[in-house]
């Protein structure tokens, strides 16, 4: 069960409260997606890190709020209500596909008007965000969207066989498609977080070349982590998943006297 947050703080869901946790793992999901995306990860990271995930608005709880359309919008949502999740304690981001992006544009917010910035920036399943990558799948009929999703292999296949459910989560969709495929930067921007960019092998819609391209955005650290797998190498890889991002918040010294379990 998610623990309580703050009345005012509708943007971010934690499932296994660990108050005494001495990191917050913020969790950014990818185009659809939820805060429960993150829930099987939360389980397996050691007890000194807290996973915050973030709800975006127009999904579960948050249904009847309006979608926002674009991932500079989502970030700032989330910028505004993450002061009380992280103040007085050290923090990183991770984000999947759209994720990724916006975890990007949080990050910058953070470094520049935060009350601290990340101390590591986990970027998964996307691509560089100077290089564009517009498929144009926002405009696909509703049978476009739902083959893409069966193709990518990211939602339940009983979901996309259900009207009922259909209808209530292809708005969302299209909406979290029109802001992933819109975003892009110069490639001046920038963060200092170190970064970790996670890539699948066999993801046809996000090239090793465009992964690595990441580092060209960071001042700090970089490094690429490839994984066996598509787009969703998540769901697959999830121990050793668990294992990096433990390994990257000790290596960031998030957590100095933290130890490996």
């Amino acid at each position: 069960m998610a623990r309580p947050l703050p009345s005012r703080n509708t943007w971010f869901r934690t499932f296994h409260a660990r108050p005494d946790a001495r990191v917050t793992l913020v969790c950014l999901p990818y185009a659809g997606g939820s805060a429960s995306a993150f829930i099987s990860l939360s389980e397996r990271l050691p007890p000194w890190v807290e996973v915050c995930a973030t709800q975006y608005p127009g999904r579960q709880d948050r249904i009847r709020e309006p979608c926002l359309s674009t991932v500079p919008d989502l970030a700032l949502g989330a910028f505004e209500e993450l002061g009380t999740l992280v103040a007085g304690r050290p923090f990183a981001l991770f984000g999947h596909s759209m994720g990724a992006a916006v975890a990007f544009e949080l990050a910058r917010l953070l470094e520049r008007d935060g009350p601290a910035a990340p101390q590591a920036l986990l970027v998964s399943g996307r691509r560089a965000p100077s290089i564009s990558g517009d498929r144009g799948i926002r405009f696909r009929d509703d049978e476009g969207i739902v083959n893409e999703l069966r193709e990518l292999g990211g939602t339940d296949g009983r979901v996309l066989d259900e009207p009922d459910l259909l209808r209530l989560i292809l708005p969302t969709v299209r909406a979290d498609y029109g802001a992933a495929e819109t975003y892009h930067t110069g490639p001046d921007a920038t963060v200092g977080s170190p970064v970790v960019a996670l890539v699948g092998d066999r993801d046809h819609h996000v090239p090793f070349g465009e992964a690595a391209a990441w580092k060209e955005h960071t001042t700090g650290a970089f490094e690429l982590r490839p994984f066996p797998g598509g787009h969703f190498f998540l769901t697959d890889n999830e121990p050793e998943i668990a294992a990096l991002v433990t390994d990257t918040l000790l290596r960031a010294h998030t957590c100095p006297d933290a130890v490996a379990e």
